[in-house]
């Protein structure tokens, strides 16, 4: 280089391309001005390699930094970028594999430049799976793969894992995704039975390696697991260990490499926010099929606790699933589209419904009645040391609020006192088997919650004041339309739980493996056979189920759980002297005593007034209405975590079935990124 080229102004600087380019170098040192724009650069060191090929996929990561450097118009000097500087020109889509919630692996090549909201984003485009700001990336914690390391240092002769390989895609290949996988009038449509895509719908996937076949895989379970194989998977038996469950969630505000991800390592595809928003099974076979998998792991690997008689209702859908499953493959299937209706003739048969909403008589009885509730109930009244004051009292039930009086005659006058069920929590109380229909409320009042029982004395009679009361935590009344409907809801769900009265089946006759079905808790506790009778007993409910309503049953038993959807972190309060676990729900968050397990507080989004994060000592403060203020460090994971999880959960409280399903990104980010 001759003394006029090489200025005073002019430095060296050290790149490297990856490439698999046989003979071509690898590191090239280019001379570089401090006002040299980042095209530019990429501009000379492809003109300095002797190979030509498509480039427009590679970009630069700062090693040093941890960071992209993807505005091409910024200078050297404005990214900070000096001689010292190692620069990588690499491809920014690279291959990973995802473990979905149904423990099948998919390779596929995924934005390692793009954040991580966009990246699941553009995942879930190509998978199917609509509604995609409800999942998100886990990193497995080391805790969590001990036990199956040494399992696997036991077993020397190792089963090579099935991977579903997508890395054709367009998407994986970083272009625009097929709009007519979302398109409102061109969306596949899906037989409600075995929830694979109709004939005619397979040629919107023809530009895509998610063919019929690959659909049909992750729209369809297999829930034939074997003991030895859960024995092998991590089962949390504490808090703490449940804790460690969600320490590996990904930041969605930045990038996969910026966060320690490599090339073809594996994460967990997961719905992260329990909030499943417009299913429906027309269009969303895998994205049902993943939340049915999801949930069937946590009740079998006991992430979620559930009652014996829970476990059986849910090991009876499984069992009925399969059967279904069974039943539908040792039959040809001929795949005509003749049941297809046309979507312009169901959209404007759908409006025809919504518009008359049920026949005259009834909308002019909605509008002149004011519904309610009038009954003798039971109220249960937590007291100390242990000690419940049950009385029976006249309840009604009027608007969003429930009066209780002395008897029915005191009725018209003043209420001995009147509960404001609108933000409260509802819990059910249920054992079919005692005949117990409870009610626990939970209200929000200035210091945390005051919890008030009701007791039904039977099904008809529970089925209407619970969906009152649910409604009514929603702000919504009994001349809602949604309160039949939830009336049923809770009634079909009684009747799963009501094995008593069922004929048993002849357990001997049954080719069935209960082992498959339940947690080790239970088949450590009973015999196989004992277990098949039972599950035969509560099967007898639901033995005329399709598949997808199999699924739907089962998600709906699972979020009827009381501990559904609770995320759980370890946390030290401020002031305090020891660890807490902090639950983490769409609606809530719950102080929880980690040696008892059980609840101390319980605060709600809706009274939360704002919340910030002192990013220095990583300290999460949150304000809420009379002038109540807390303040936590969190200990089992990052409070970045956290802090988006509230923000993730109040974002996805915006969404309404008139948007389209276009989603504001930088809202997202605003709610959950911070200023770091």
């Amino acid at each position: 280089m001759s003394s006029s080229e090489y200025g005073s102004h002019t430095w060296e600087l050290l790149l490297t391309v990856d490439h698999q380019l046989e003979g071509v170098d690898k590191e090239f040192l280019l001379p570089v001005t401090g006002d040299l724009h980042i095209g530019g650069l990429m501009l000379k060191l492809v003109e300095k390699i002797p190979v030509s090929q498509d480039w427009s996929d590679y970009a630069f990561w700062w090693e040093q930094k941890k960071c992209w450097l993807l505005k091409t118009h910024w200078t050297l000097d404005k990214c900070g970028v000096q001689a010292d500087a190692k620069l990588l020109f690499t491809p920014q889509h690279k291959m990973l594999r995802l473990r979905l919630p149904s423990m099948k692996t998919v390779r596929l090549k995924v934005s390692f430049s793009a954040m991580v909201f966009r990246a699941v984003s553009d995942v879930c485009k190509m998978l199917n799976i609509r509604r995609p700001e409800e999942l998100s990336l886990l990193k497995q914690s080391g805790d969590t793969l001990k036990k199956k390391k040494k399992k696997d240092k036991n077993n020397k002769e190792q089963v090579t894992e099935d991977i579903l390989n997508l890395c054709n895609s367009p998407v994986s290949s970083g272009l625009p995704a097929n709009s007519g996988l979302y398109s409102k009038t061109m969306a596949p449509i899906y037989d409600p039975l075995s929830g694979s895509p109709a004939s005619s719908t397979i040629t919107w996937f023809s530009d895509s390696s998610l063919t019929d076949q690959n659909c049909s895989v992750l729209a369809l379970s297999h829930p034939n697991c074997s003991p030895e194989m859960l024995a092998e998977m991590y089962q949390p038996r504490t808090l703490a260990d449940k804790a460690k469950l969600n320490a590996g969630w990904l930041d969605s505000s930045r990038s996969l490499m910026e966060q320690g991800v490599l090339e073809d390592d594996q994460l967990l595809l997961r719905f992260k926010y329990y909030t499943f928003f417009d299913l429906n099974p027309k269009y969303d076979a895998v994205r049902i099929n993943q939340i049915y998998e999801q949930a069937r792991w946590a009740i079998l690997l006991e992430e979620i606790d559930c009652t014996e008689e829970e476990m059986l209702i849910f090991a009876a859908i499984q069992a009925q699933y399969h059967v279904s499953k069974l039943s539908l493959s040792s039959e040809t299937q001929d795949s005509t589209c003749e049941s297809e209706v046309d979507e312009v003739e169901a959209a404007l048969s759908n409006l025809e419904v919504t518009l008359e909403g049920g026949s005259t008589s009834n909308i002019l009885e909605d509008i002149t009645d004011i519904p309610k509730l009038a009954d003798n109930l039971r109220l249960v009244r937590p007291r100390k040391l242990s000690l419940k004051a049950i009385k029976s009292y006249w309840f009604i039930f009027r608007d969003t609020s429930i009066s209780y009086f002395k008897n029915e005659e005191s009725a018209q006058g003043e209420p001995i006192e009147k509960l404001n069920l609108k933000g409260c929590e509802v819990v059910p109380d249920v054992n079919v088997a005692a005949k117990k229909f409870g009610i626990k409320l939970l209200i929000p009042v200035a210091d945390g919650m005051n919890e008030a029982y009701l007791r039904c004395d039977n099904e008809d009679q529970y089925a209407r004041w619970m969906a009152a009361c649910v409604l009514a935590s929603k702000g919504r009344t009994m001349a809602d339309s949604s309160y039949q409907p939830e009336v049923q809801k809770i009634l079909s769900f009684l009747q799963m739980k009501n094995m008593s009265s069922q004929a048993t089946s002849d357990p001997e006759s049954v080719d069935m493996k209960p082992e498959c079905f339940i947690s080790p808790r239970y088949t450590k506790k009973y015999k196989s056979k004992q277990l098949t009778a039972r599950i035969l007993e509560a099967h007898q409910n639901i033995s005329q189920m399709s598949l997808v309503e199999a699924k739907l049953r089962f998600i709906q038993a699972w979020q009827s759980l009381p501990e559904f959807g609770l995320s759980y972190y370890i946390v030290r309060f401020k002031g305090s002297k020891k660890d807490d676990v902090l639950g983490v729900s769409y609606n809530r968050l719950i102080r929880i005593d980690m040696a008892t397990g059980d609840p101390i507080t319980t605060w709600r989004f809706s009274n939360m007034k704002q919340w910030n994060v002192n990013w220095e000592i990583r300290q999460v403060a949150i304000e809420f209405d009379q002038n109540v203020s807390i303040a936590f460090m969190c200990l089992s994971a990052d409070c970045k975590i956290i802090h988006e999880y509230i923000g993730g959960y109040i974002f996805l409280s915006t969404r309404s079935k008139d948007q389209n399903e276009t989603l504001d990104e930088d809202l997202f980010h605003k709610l959950t990124g911070g200023q770091e």
